[in-house]
């Protein structure tokens, strides 16, 4: 038998691995070697274990994994990564590629896709679902935020980003404060982050204020 591509998986969700877990090593080719639940868990099973792959959920308790692509690949400069997440969006996309991703699968497509994917990557070849290569033709690029953030979300963001209170962006944008937390929640929510200092960097890190 030759050798199995090594496998890091990680992602939040215990039931999401385990899953993963079975589809992979259905595989004769391919061995999860260790699991990771958080961002920095992740960093220390890639120095730890050197896998051939990473499949990494975008999405995780420590602040979003895309800011944190570079130094994984620091971590393990010969693993690669192939993204696996529900977000579809061309913004997405390419902010992962551009961060080092070489691979990019969404949790709907079907589980060949994910198999072709890792198999791929672990040998240096990237992978984009045809419906993603073709959104990514067609939608222009954006510097802004992801696309998961409304128009108005992101003006928001912008405004906390500055320091501006609930109560002082609520009657910047003539809305009410509860409003404002309202859509708060939902930013955080979609962004999985936590904090103010946590907004803050995403909204520098994708233009939404001046660094």
């Amino acid at each position: 038998m030759p050798d199995r591509t090594t496998i890091v998986v990680a992602d939040d969700h215990p039931v999401m691995r385990s899953g993963l877990r079975m589809l992979l090593e259905a595989e004769q080719d391919l061995e999860v070697i260790a699991e990771a639940g958080d961002v920095d868990e992740t960093i220390r099973k890639l120095k730890g274990y050197k896998p051939d792959v990473l499949l990494l959920d975008l999405h995780m308790p420590g602040g979003p994994s895309l800011q944190f692509i570079p130094e994984m690949r620091e971590a393990s400069p010969g693993t690669r990564i192939v993204v696996l997440t529900m977000q579809n969006s061309a913004g997405f996309v390419r902010e992962a590629l551009r961060a080092g991703a070489l691979g990019y699968v969404t949790k709907e497509a079907a589980d060949s896709d994910l198999v072709e994917a890792v198999r791929l990557a672990a040998n240096d070849q990237p992978y984009l679902h045809p419906r993603l290569g073709a959104r990514l033709a067609t939608e222009p690029a954006n510097d802004g935020p992801p696309d998961d953030l409304t128009e108005r979300e992101a003006q928001i963001l912008h405004l906390i980003a500055l320091g501006h209170t609930n109560t002082e962006i609520a009657s910047q944008l003539f809305r009410s404060v509860r409003t404002v937390e309202s859509h708060r929640a939902h930013i955080q929510q979609k962004l999985r982050l936590s904090t103010r200092a946590e907004l803050v960097r995403y909204a520098l890190d994708h233009g939404l204020v001046d660094g």
